[in-house]
């Protein structure tokens, strides 16, 4: 019987009472997400929102403010303007991971290493799958890249952004999604290349290291692509080190 009454006793049959506001933010994020509004979808009015929620317009402007920094929303102003629905997809993943990993580095909750030991973590089996998975055309945007980079001397300011599309390309071309999302995402905010002492020297040990990742990858030998990557990965590892001592 005392064991009856604890099981009685221990039961959940309640569960958290949302305020209002959080009740239209949870409403309109899974009609969202459930595909009831769909991408582009314009929203009701604010007026009509609270009506159809019998909540204030307050209440309702909250809820959206809420849903636009979680990227599920975004005004447009003007006569034409409005609520609607944000596009959904890996890249609004690899967004939020910005936004957010940027965030925290800035408040210092987490460190630079960190961040930039993980995505030179991901960056290996990205490696991997992109010697598998690679399309003729991902070959020729990584090959037109390293003849960019060839040419380049290292003062170029385009030489940032071609080491940003060189790792984000190989990533795309593992055609795992949330990967590539991440990779793109952590590559942005750590920007390697910053951090080296970039010497002729360096930049020409840099082009030499991508274009034997690529020939890996055009192999479709995923071992070799995984040992040029790491090779690469320690060089800038290293170099990054000495600067940062320097």
């Amino acid at each position: 019987m005392a064991e009856l009454r604890e099981a009685q006793q221990s039961r959940v049959i309640g569960q958290k009472v949302l305020r209002p506001r959080e009740q239209v933010e949870e409403r309109l994020r899974a009609a969202i997400l459930a595909g009831e509004l769909k991408t582009g979808d314009l929203l009701p009015p604010e007026v009509e929102l609270a009506r159809q929620f019998n909540v204030s317009r307050t209440t309702v402007r909250e809820a959206l403010r809420s849903l636009t920094t979680q990227r599920l929303i975004y005004k447009q102003p003007g006569s034409r303007g409005g609520n609607f629905v944000h596009h959904i997809d890996h890249h609004s993943l690899g967004t939020a991971v910005i936004d957010s990993v940027h965030n925290l580095l800035t408040l210092g909750s987490i460190e630079f290493g960190e961040v930039a030991e993980v995505r030179q973590h991901l960056e290996v089996p990205a490696a991997r799958l992109a010697a598998v998975h690679r399309t003729g055309e991902d070959l020729e945007r990584l090959r037109d890249i390293v003849r960019r980079q060839k040419t380049a001397s290292v003062d170029d300011p385009e030489v940032p952004k071609l080491d940003e599309e060189f790792h984000t390309l190989i990533a795309e071309a593992s055609r795992n999604r949330v990967l590539a999302s991440f990779v793109a995402a952590l590559h942005h905010e750590t920007e390697p290349v910053h951090y080296l002492d970039l010497s002729p020297e360096v930049g020409r040990a840099t082009v030499r290291q991508h274009k034997a990742i690529v020939d890996a990858i055009a192999a479709q030998d995923a071992d070799a692509a995984e040992v040029a990557i790491v090779k690469h990965l320690t060089y800038l590892r290293k170099h990054s080190a000495e600067h940062s001592a320097g």
